[in-house]
């Protein structure tokens, strides 16, 4: 156990999406001490600037690990889209493990436990692990997140109110990436209530040319969703340079999609008001939240 007289919790994946997020509902609560992994000694002194503690940290360095690890009580595991992600979840978790961690927040992905999706499993694998070391743990399984409409692979997706995408008109679950921070934070906060549990995110169901419906009503301009083949996704990933057993796990999971193979693609959850005490954000609200980098 730490020393410390409060918990301390390690944010892995700390200067993306959904650990920026689960810090900033965090860095206010005098219950609990933050600190924030990050791979740079420049990201450490941003967010050091911010008020927020920092520690050098690298999935694919164990030397890092120890001493990130020291007197932590509690953790958010998120790694990055690559196969890599099993190796680096379990040697992560043996350091954890050791250093006398005690809840394993894990942010996963989409499916129930019989999914078939490679790298859907691949998260579930990981979470098998967390259980089978002991430790108390609450697996966050989001849908498709709602900012992939913003930008994907750091390139804007929707240019001059017309975007592309892969899975032809599939009604898609989809969740806000605040929302699974916002839950990631309460299951760091609560061990005591969240231990043991898995929440499945996908709050509204749409489709693309939904989506593009609701972007010209509420934006006031047209948009239009131009479905590709998933073989543009493939190719524009080669040329990225982009980890390719991960992305072609996508390329698979994208064609099936728009095959309607695969089961409770579009099922949606009723879990969050019971979690947060809030209402989860739906695209209408998203849009109007996000107003201005939809607009063009």
């Amino acid at each position: 156990m730490s020393n410390s007289k409060l918990p301390r919790i390690l944010i892995t994946g700390a200067t993306g999406q959904v650990g920026n997020k689960t810090i900033e509902f965090l860095k206010n609560n005098n219950e609990v001490e933050i600190i924030a992994a990050v791979r740079s000694q420049e990201k450490a002194r941003q967010l050091k600037r911010k008020g927020i503690e920092a520690v050098l940290f690298d999935f694919d360095d164990e030397r890092t690990h120890a001493e990130a690890l020291k007197n932590i009580d509690r953790v958010l595991i998120v790694t990055g889209y690559t196969v890599d992600m099993l190796r680096q979840s379990k040697v992560f978790l043996d350091s954890a493990k050791i250093a006398g961690v005690k809840h394993v927040v894990h942010l996963g992905a989409c499916g129930p436990d019989n999914t078939t999706v490679a790298h859907w499993a691949w998260h579930q694998l990981v979470e098998k692990y967390i259980e089978s070391a002991g430790f108390s743990f609450t697996h966050l399984r989001p849908e498709t997140f709602m900012q992939n409409l913003l930008s994907y692979g750091g390139k804007e997706v929707v240019k001059k109110g017309i975007f592309n995408q892969y899975v032809e008109n599939a009604t898609k679950s989809w969740v806000d990436a605040e929302d699974v921070a916002q839950v990631a934070a309460l299951s760091l906060l609560h061990p005591d209530i969240h231990g043991g549990k898995t929440y499945r995110m996908g709050y509204d169901a749409k489709s693309y040319d939904d989506i593009a419906e609701m972007l010209t009503k509420l934006i006031k301009k047209p948009f239009q969703y131009q479905p590709q083949s998933p073989e543009v996704f493939l190719k524009s990933m080669q040329e990225a340079g982009a980890d390719m057993a991960y992305m072609h796990c996508v390329y698979d999971h994208y064609k099936r999609y728009a095959a309607g193979t695969i089961p409770g693609a579009d099922e949606t959850f009723d879990n969050f008001q019971q979690i947060t005490g809030n209402e989860p954000v739906n695209w209408e609200a998203f849009i109007k939240k996000h107003k201005a980098e939809f607009d063009y």
